[in-house]
């Protein structure tokens, strides 16, 4: 029978969670919603947004070198976006402080090399990359249970290390400055977020794909920053925008059969439009 929605939610919900598909997709968008829109909204604050944006790209050479090795993909996704967070970690200065200047010029240089390794990779593997449009444009219906585990465990991770960091980071995103003078460990507090930015980019790139990353990690953080300036209220609205962003476009993408990838994005930029209206 085919998927229909109705006017009575109750029904509409017993609908999506009768297929195993759907439960294990929204059981891994709820994982990767609160783990991008927490770790995207320091991401946000940070002013990192570019290097957010580099890191998505890795999963392109990442997959080209898993094929390439016959690894699965997602070995690949965690080996580059980690490796590319390293890079630009590398790139930002020797100092105490980031020096923004040289890690914008950094990430740049990343990304090109990455890329170009990438086209390297696949000419190697002399094949055509499978499900490309999966690797470009998420699969949020193609997630199964140990995928969901996995998702689950580096969410964990993340958010360990988030719990752990987290007030001398948001010092340390504020004012470097007063935070090195505090003593608390600047630079080692920026590479590690660049790792917990690489782990997450990585595991949403899985959903979302390649090109959709900022759908879940930007979208959400950036519109709760513009409507409070609150930490613990905009934490909260980033994960609730995210979970909503996540579950309504999953429910309006299995009842019109529209890309998931579109109704997240679609919803996502929605989201954020409202939000600079209502910052007005």
């Amino acid at each position: 029978m085919e998927p229909h929605l109705s006017i009575d939610p109750v029904n509409d919900v017993q609908q999506l969670l009768s297929y195993p598909f759907m439960v294990n997709a929204l059981e891994a968008g709820t994982i990767v919603a609160v783990m991008a829109a927490l770790v995207g909204w320091l991401m946000v604050l940070r002013r990192q947004s570019f290097a957010g944006h580099t890191l998505s790209l890795m999963s392109f050479p990442g997959a080209a070198l898993a094929a390439l090795a016959g690894w699965p993909l997602v070995w690949g996704y965690y080996v580059f976006c980690v490796g590319g967070a390293l890079g630009i970690a590398a790139g930002a200065g020797v100092g105490a402080t980031r020096d923004r200047a040289q890690e914008s010029a950094a990430t740049g240089a990343v990304q090109a090399g990455a890329l170009a390794l990438g086209f390297v990779f696949l000419s190697l593997y002399g094949g055509v990359l499978e499900d490309l449009e999966t690797l470009l444009f998420g699969s949020f219906l193609g997630i199964d249970s140990g995928q969901v585990l996995t998702l689950l465990a580096v969410g964990v991770a993340v958010l360990a290390v988030l719990a752990l960091a987290g007030r001398p980071l948001l010092l340390a995103s504020v004012d470097e400055v007063v935070a090195d003078a505090r003593g608390v460990p600047v630079r080692a507090l920026s590479v590690a977020f660049l790792v917990v930015l690489g782990l997450a980019v990585a595991a949403t790139a899985q959903i979302t794909g390649a090109l959709l990353v900022f759908a879940l990690l930007v979208a959400p953080a950036a519109a709760a920053q513009l409507l409070t300036p609150r930490i613990g209220l905009g934490l909260a609205l980033s994960v609730g925008l995210a979970l909503a962003v996540t579950w309504v476009g999953l429910g309006l993408s299995y009842f019109t059969n529209w890309p998931v990838g579109f109704t997240v994005t679609t919803l996502a930029f929605i989201l954020y439009a409202a939000a600079r209206v209502v910052k007005r």
